[in-house]
């Protein structure tokens, strides 16, 4: 006679309610709403940010990605040069994720695959361009007190939300093989001044860095100043480049040294 396997016994009867095992210890720790999001499990929550989108990256053997930051308030039709902006962010991204290997031509791995913030303006731009070249396309969202909405454009099961900037950072940066930088506020300028530290620092890669639009980031910043003031080096003024249009960002990536599978 068959001994029955564990799966074939029936399931245990649900212990009776007693005020043992209503008491909020007796959860399991796994299934304890309450005590996972309390002050002592906060190096827990980050690990399990950390943790959930790289094994979804692995899966899709996503080795390295193009990042693009600019404001999430520019519109496809929206005044001034937001319509140039918002266009030549998705003409880039579609350059980039066809010919920079996201599309997994060699089977060895997705690189350059356009990664974003996840929200509106220049973040739907790009996962944009790359959802128009059939590429796969990041957005890393975060929980806002007005609540970011992810746009339709980014790959469904790469589309990830964190609550710690710190992690949604580590993330962007840590696969980044180049970084794109369109017109933008103080997040976009958070996230440029970020890379450039650790670029000056030697705590990343040298990877190349392109402000799109010269003339509104010399309009807001001016690194010059900061040279004649001491405060950079020569060197730190080769750490960027400017491009005016798609194809033009595209060669100054390459130009700095952007590797793209042959």
């Amino acid at each position: 006679m068959d001994t029955p396997s564990p799966t074939d016994a029936a399931s245990p009867a649900p212990l009776p309610d007693s005020p043992q095992t209503i008491s909020p210890s007796y959860r399991l720790a796994a299934m304890d709403q309450d005590f996972l999001l309390g002050d002592s499990m906060r190096g827990v929550r980050f690990l399990l940010e950390y943790a959930k989108a790289d094994e979804l990256l692995r899966e899709w053997q996503i080795r390295s990605t193009i990042v693009v930051f600019g404001s999430a308030r520019v519109r496809e039709n929206g005044p001034g040069r937001q319509g140039l902006w918002y266009g030549q962010a998705r003409a880039f991204a579609r350059i980039a994720s066809e010919r920079g290997g996201a599309k997994l031509h060699n089977g060895d791995g997705r690189d350059n695959v356009i990664a974003t913030g996840g929200g509106p303006g220049i973040m739907e731009a790009a996962n944009r361009g790359a959802a128009d070249a059939g590429a796969p396309t990041i957005g890393f969202n975060i929980s806002l007190p007005h609540e970011q909405r992810p746009n339709d454009c980014s790959t469904p099961e790469l589309t990830f939300r964190f609550h710690y900037f710190a992690m949604r950072k580590m993330h962007l940066v840590m696969r980044a093989s180049a970084l794109v930088v369109f017109p933008g506020g103080f997040g976009t300028l958070d996230e440029l001044f970020e890379i450039l530290t650790l670029r000056q620092s030697g705590k990343s890669p040298k990877i190349p860095v392109v402000l799109f639009d010269e003339a509104y980031w010399r309009s807001i910043l001016n690194f010059e100043k900061l040279l004649e003031a001491g405060m950079i080096s020569e060197a730190d003024l080769s750490l960027y480049r400017y491009a005016e249009s798609a194809e033009d960002a595209w060669s100054q990536l390459l130009a700095q040294g952007l590797r793209v599978a042959v």
